[in-house]
Order: structure tokens, then C-alpha cells, then sequence
């Protein structure tokens, strides 16, 4: 016990400074426990193979599935169009619906499908991820405790209250605590979000390859949109004819269809009367050729809607690579629009720089072109051998026909675990379906684990085992009990709440109120109090896990949101405050 309470406080001690990586703290503490004699190497390594971490993986890989259908980016879009760019609206928000989600469907399911659109709302709205995956993130803990399936200690405590001969309780009888705790958290970021999240402010937020870009070569970043009227000396010229490019050194990225855009129109595509165009350039230069042609001014169209979503297009560096196919011919002659359906923007070849009408320029070695389009052409461009592209984006395609098949999966999932059946072994079910269906490859999922994640977990869990089978866990709680005994109920209903709030920093929430159930139910029996009311809030407490990313939903987020242990124990310590005031409070009034 002695052994295991030095390691206990080894890991404690390395958690909050940081000194190494927090997955290699979990390796070193697991290891520990090996090498001391306290864990078999089948229990040392026991982690691997738990319904958490199979649970983590396989959660992992249904996001990735439903990740690529483009699903989620299609809610976040319907969000940010109803809630706009304020970071607290979009906080609050998204926090109450996964929140409510969150008392269905357990913690790390939840944060996992929601992921995908967390930081697709973070690049639309320029908001930083850390400013938004923890108050999230803490919300699908916090909404776990609305039900009586929302958490695996929730779910169990019925079981065990049974065991002792007592009555369970209800689906929504947790749901008055649960709801108070979601929306306080809520609250609670909405106010005092900037003060406790890293970094403050959003105006430290590190710009992007596009910001960096645009702001290095000042391209033009508004998109003008405007319609040809019947009338207008457009109508029947061409791309080239007009002198879009050498007279007025602006760039057409989008000319309307019948049914359809046509991106990075070639120099023979003719104007039509009642065509929608969007151009890129200066406002001078916009507003000059617009007059000139009589075109007439149109809000932001719907059907060029691609060309301004950041998530779907961009300006790229594209390079000439030595050996191309492209040396030697001209703009013209290689057909860049045709090919890869981008426009060209500038050219910068043996320093000198291009803009307009480059058409003719011979390519060399060497040469870069700044374009702009579509990123899954851009991605094609990138497929190419005769040309590299340098710009770093994150698109990737999506295949939408597979939609209805990721959300099959998902409800197959979700509906195995409403019905009883282990998390790890519905969504492993759900992920397995994913790939059978070919809403993802093998690898695919592969590459959707995140393995950072899997060790810390995995590494962590034998700590917890460590503290059971050493008999540290009882007696800590044993001490605190024999501490309380005698005093007045509300010391052990605080008790009872700081307990287990600390059991579930290190050890599973499972694994925690298997441990403290029958001493809570012995010491309320020694006072007087019925201890169905302080076994439920043992569980619910098992909940309050925010000061340290040991918690799987927290561990998720650690990597995405680049967030550092002491990051948690600010935000967290005030969560856990506020969490343990109403806990103990509705309990203490109503329940007991």
C-alpha cells in the first residue's frame, strides 16, 4: 500500500508539472506498478484491452466514418447561419445540445461525433479550438448525469443498489441534478470563459496558412457577385475578349450554369445574358468593369456558396517542379484552367512577379503560381506529378452517398447501448458496420486513432486496479469515514462528494463507485440516512472529473485543443467547485 501510494503521488506530482508527455506519464506509472510486484504483467497491461479503451478506439473510428460524409459539417454550417461568429453564443449553444445528447448516449461517444463539427465551427468563424472543445467538452461530462444511462457508474449503481436489497431508481431521476449541473456549466463559460481558458482572447490566436498567405502576396480576400443583363456588351464575348485579366487585372472564379457552377471558367467559356459571375480583385478594378459591362450588383448568391466557405476553397502555392511536363509550354499551352479547373492569380518566375494576363509566359523550373479554387481540385493538382503544391490544407473529400449508411451505423450503435449492451462492444459493432458498408477502408480507421490517446487511457487504467487490489482505495475511504463518524449529515454528504470526486481522478468511474458503494451505504446507515440518495450521489460525483485530463472525454480533447494539464486544473478546479456546491446542496435539501 505504502508502494502504491508513492506511485500514486509520483503520477499526481508528474501530471501537474508536466514533465513529460502526459501519454508517457501513463506508460512510466503502469510500468511501475509492474516492476514493483504490485500488478501481474497480465494486469499491468490490462488497460489494452478494456471496455474503455476497445469503447475509445471504436469511437474514434465511427467519427472518422461519419466525419467523411460531411455530415457534421452540415450541421455546423445550420449552426453558425443561426448563431453567427460570437464565440459565447456558439459556445453555449453547441454546449447545451451535446450536452442533452450526452444524457443518451455516453461521454466519449458524444465527444467523438461532435468533434468533427467543433472544429469545423473553429475554422469557419476563426474562433479558436481552445476557446471552444473544453466548455464543450465539459458539457458532454456534465450532460452525462441527466439520466440514468448517460454514464457507466449511473447505469451500474442501479445494479448495485439492487444487490443490497434496495429499490433503483428511474431513467429521469437524476434529470432535476443533472439539468442544474448543465446549465450552470453553461453559465459559468459564457461569463467567465476568457478568464479561465487558455490564452484569454481570441485575438492571440495564431493565423493560418491562408491568413499568411493572403496577408504575405495582399491577395484579394472579398468575392464580388454580380448578374449579366440582357443588354450588357458582355453577352457573347469571351473570357479572353472581355480583357478580364490584362485591362482590368481581376479574375473570374465561378461563371453560372444552367444547373450548375462552372469554377475557373477557360479563356473561350462565353458570357450569357441572366449569367451570375464571382469575381475576385480590388474594388476599384471590380467596380470598373462592372460599369463598363452594365453588370448589376448581387448579394452573396447561394450557388457560389463553395467559393466562400474556407472549408471548401482557398488560395494555393503551386510549384514547378524540375522534370515537368509543364516546362516549356506557356500558361496557354498547358491549359491550367481546363485541367484542374483553378484560376491563376499571380506568377512569380526568376523574381519577378506577374499579375493580370500571364497567359503567355513560358514556364520554367522553378516557377510558382498562386491559385485559387476548389480544394478537391487543388487536391488533383497536388496528384499531379508535374506541379507541387506548397500550401498546407486540411479539406477532405466527402462522400456524401454514404450518409444514410454512417448514420445506420451510428443508430445501431447508439441503439445497442440504450438496450444494455457494453459501449466498447456496440460501437465496435457500429465501426465494424462502417467499413462493411465502405463508408470507410481499413485504413481509414486506422488512421482515425488517434494513439496518444489509447496509451494514456490504457496507462492510466492499471492505476486504478493497482489502487483495489492493493486495498488503497478502501483504506483512503475507510480513513475519511472513520474521520466523519458522528458529525452532522452534511459532513458526510461533503465527504461522501469530495471522495468520490477524487476516486475519479485516477481511477474509472465504474471503478470508483464499485469501491465506495458499500462503505456510503454503511456509513449512512450508522447515521441514520437512508442510503439509496447518497449511493446516487457517490455515482453522480464520480462525474466530477475536470482538474485533470485523465477523464476519457478530457484526454480526447487534450491533443485537438493543444491544452496542457494545467490548463484543466484552472478551467476544471472552478467546474469541480461548482459541480460539488450543487451536488451537495440539491441532495443534502431534497433528497436526503
Amino acid at each position: 500500500m505504502l508502494i502504491m501510494l508513492v506511485i500514486l503521488i509520483a503520477t499526481v506530482v508528474m501530471l501537474i508539472t508536466e514533465v513529460v508527455r502526459i501519454d508517457l506519464i501513463a506508460i512510466i506509472s503502469m510500468l511501475a506498478l509492474g516492476w514493483t510486484g504490485i500488478l501481474e504483467p497480465q494486469e499491468m497491461l490490462s488497460g489494452f484491452s478494456s471496455n474503455a479503451v476497445i469503447a475509445v478506439v471504436a469511437v474514434m473510428i465511427m467519427g472518422t466514418g461519419i466525419a467523411r460524409t460531411g455530415m457534421m459539417e452540415r450541421f455546423s454550417k445550420m449552426l453558425v447561419n443561426r448563431l453567427g461568429n460570437n464565440r459565447n453564443r456558439i459556445t453555449a449553444g453547441m454546449s447545451l445540445i451535446v450536452g442533452l445528447i450526452s444524457g443518451f448516449i455516453q461521454n466519449i461517444g458524444t465527444a467523438v461525433i461532435f468533434l468533427p463539427s467543433l472544429l469545423y465551427v473553429s475554422r469557419q468563424t476563426r474562433i479558436p479550438a481552445f476557446m471552444i472543445l473544453m466548455p464543450v467538452g465539459f458539457a458532454v461530462i456534465l450532460g452525462g448525469t441527466l439520466t440514468m444511462v448517460g454514464s457507466g457508474q449511473l447505469i451500474l449503481v442501479n445494479d448495485l443498489l439492487q444487490v443490497y436489497g434496495l429499490r433503483p431508481y428511474g431513467l429521469f431521476s437524476i434529470a432535476p441534478v443533472g439539468l442544474l449541473l448543465l446549465l450552470s456549466g453553461i453559465t459559468f463559460f459564457y461569463f467567465f470563459g476568457e478568464y479561465v481558458l487558455p490564452h484569454g482572447s481570441s485575438s492571440r490566436r495564431q493565423p493560418s496558412a491562408q491568413e499568411r498567405l493572403i496577408e504575405a502576396l495582399q491577395l484579394p480576400s472579398n468575392i464580388w457577385y454580380y448578374s449579366i443583363a440582357a443588354n450588357s456588351p458582355l453577352v457573347g464575348q469571351t473570357t479572353e475578349q472581355s480583357g478580364i485579366w490584362d485591362r482590368f487585372n481581376i479574375n473570374i472564379i465561378g461563371i453560372s450554369s444552367e444547373r450548375d457552377v462552372i469554377y475557373a471558367p477557360w479563356r473561350e467559356t462565353e458570357f450569357r445574358s441572366g449569367q451570375e459571375i464571382a469575381l475576385l480583385g480590388s474594388e476599384e478594378n471590380i467596380k470598373n468593369f462592372a460599369a463598363e459591362y452594365g453588370l448589376l450588383p448581387e448579394q452573396s448568391l447561394k450557388r457560389f456558396a463553395r467559393l466562400r466557405d474556407p472549408e471548401e476553397s482557398g488560395f494555393a502555392e503551386v510549384i514547378v517542379p524540375p522534370r515537368s511536363e509543364a516546362i516549356e509550354q506557356t500558361i496557354r499551352s498547358f491549359s491550367m484552367r481546363r485541367r484542374f479547373a483553378v484560376e491563376p492569380l499571380r506568377l512569380f518566375s526568376k523574381g519577378e512577379e506577374s499579375r493580370g494576363d500571364f497567359s503567355d509566359h513560358r514556364i520554367s523550373a522553378g516557377d510558382v503560381i498562386i491559385v485559387y479554387g476548389l480544394w478537391e481540385k487543388i487536391r488533383d493538382m497536388k496528384g499531379s506529378i508535374d506541379l507541387v503544391v506548397a500550401t498546407p490544407f486540411h479539406s477532405e473529400s466527402k462522400d456524401q452517398s454514404k450518409t444514410w449508411a454512417a448514420l445506420f451505423c451510428l443508430i445501431i450503435a447508439v441503439g445497442f447501448t440504450l438496450s444494455g449492451i457494453p459501449i466498447s462492444m456496440a460501437f465496435l459493432t457500429g465501426a465494424a458496420a462502417m467499413m462493411i458498408l465502405r463508408v470507410i477502408n481499413i485504413q481509414q480507421a486506422y488512421n482515425g486513432i488517434e494513439w496518444k490517446i489509447v496509451f494514456l487511457i490504457a496507462g492510466l487504467i492499471p492505476l486504478g486496479l493497482a489502487m483495489q487490489k492493493t486495498g488503497t482505495a478502501i483504506f483512503l475511504a475507510e480513513q475519511m469515514m472513520d474521520f466523519i463518524g458522528g458529525k452532522h449529515p452534511l459532513v458526510l454528504v461533503l465527504a461522501v462528494g469530495v471522495l468520490s470526486t477524487v476516486f475519479s481522478l485516477f481511477m474509472s468511474n465504474i471503478g470508483a463507485i464499485i469501491v465506495l458503494a458499500p462503505l456510503v451505504a454503511g456509513m449512512a446507515g450508522m447515521a441514520g440516512i437512508d442510503p439509496r440518495p447518497l449511493v446516487l450521489m457517490a455515482a453522480v460525483c464520480a462525474s466530477n472529473s475536470f482538474i485533470l485530463p485523465t477523464q476519457q472525454v478530457n484526454a480526447l480533447l487534450m491533443t485537438t485543443g493543444n491544452y496542457r494539464n494545467t490548463d484543466f486544473f484552472k478551467a476544471g478546479g472552478a467546474i469541480s467547485l461548482i459541480f460539488l456546491i450543487i451536488t451537495i446542496s440539491v441532495f443534502y435539501v431534497f433528497f436526503l
